[in-house]
């Protein structure tokens, strides 16, 4: 199931915004390549800490 407009997985409830939306955006990207729904939060939520962590450490 795709998430957008503030729908997302509990998961991502108590991450910082940038960090949920950019997750978000990696979860479903995962889906749409048929990926399982829980390896796609799981996923996109590591991803998306490692991007914005690496992103925050170049600035």
């Amino acid at each position: 199931m795709p998430w957008y407009n503030g729908d997302y997985p509990p998961s991502y409830k108590n991450q910082p915004k940038e960090v949920r939306e950019k997750a978000v955006e990696i979860a479903n990207a995962l889906l749409l390549d048929g990926a399982e729904e829980g390896i796609a939060i799981a996923t996109g939520l590591k991803q998306a800490r490692e991007l914005l962590k690496n992103h925050h450490e170049k600035h």
